[in-house]
């Protein structure tokens, strides 16, 4: 009998992420990989000991993969793959059109055929993928900001590294007034919510990826970076009131209070509760 894995997801426009595991497979049989005009890249957080996969019908591997190590597939074509060891990875899948769209954003037209080794270890997507890890860990309240900075960092990895493709920016203006405005009034006034990058792009009329490179031209910081620091201006000016350090971490966005503290620890050089002792004498 196989233990059945467990399996974490995050989804953002373009690229879905998912952590498997399982610490122990009884029992194996091969599966097949459901068909997509889509780009998988797995990368493995620890030792795989025993795995097969096939290609079209031809088996391509029959071995173990170090931690680290990486695979790139285009799943239009026929996979299978067989799990005869315990596992645990994380999966990047981005459609083709939506990576397609990446380029263009970046002033690329050509989609390059990704080239991988499989097998080869890379510490850029597994450091990326241990970035994620506390996202996966609580999908639902996972800083959307956040993770879509890492996301895009991912793809520009990619293309980069396995399509070839040089991302080297051209000069490149800021924002508009009026757009730098509309962006900074619409994080300031719902910075107490979950925000995704896109919605904030929108307003603006740009692109994702386009919209956090101007941005951080014109002010210095990735949007992230802004709104942390918002949500820590927020919470310094209630902790000067008697509310709950608890109340104050949920309504400045954060998850819980040790999300609060973590952040403006690491800010700030204090605990809330040591900064508000201070502000007191």
């Amino acid at each position: 009998m196989s233990t059945g894995p467990q399996v974490a997801v995050l989804r953002s426009d373009s690229v879905s992420v998912a952590r498997v595991r399982s610490d122990r497979v009884a029992k194996t049989e091969s599966v097949a990989i459901p068909n997509s005009d889509s780009f998988s890249t797995i990368v493995q957080l620890r030792p795989f000991k025993d795995h097969r996969l096939w290609r079209n019908g031809r088996l391509v591997h029959d071995g173990s993969h170090s931690q680290g190590a990486l695979s790139i597939t285009h799943l239009v074509e026929d996979w299978r793959c067989e799990h005869r060891s315990a596992f645990d990875n994380i999966r990047f899948t981005i459609d083709r059109g939506a990576l397609r769209d990446f380029l263009l954003d970046n002033g690329k037209v050509d989609l390059p055929r990704l080239k991988c080794e499989s097998g080869q270890v890379d510490s850029v997507v597994y450091h990326l993928g241990q970035a994620l890890l506390p996202a996966l860990a609580d999908p639902d309240n996972a800083d959307n900001l956040y993770v879509d900075h890492v996301l895009l960092a991912f793809q520009a990895y990619l293309v980069g590294r396995y399509g070839g493709v040089d991302l080297a920016p051209a000069r490149q203006h800021g924002l508009s007034r009026h757009q730098l405005a509309a962006a900074t009034a619409y994080l300031a006034e719902h910075a107490s919510r979950k925000i995704s990058m896109t919605e904030v792009a929108s307003i603006c009329d740009l692109s994702t990826s386009h919209f956090i490179r101007t941005f951080k031209k014109s002010t210095g910081r990735t949007p992230h970076r802004w709104l942390t620091e918002r949500r820590i201006q927020m919470a310094q000016n209630l902790l000067l009131s008697e509310t709950p350090i608890a109340e104050i971490a949920v309504s400045c966005g954060f998850t819980d209070q040790s999300h609060l503290t973590h952040v403006f620890s690491s800010i700030c050089g204090a605990s809330p509760a040591a900064w508000r002792r201070m502000q007191r004498k």
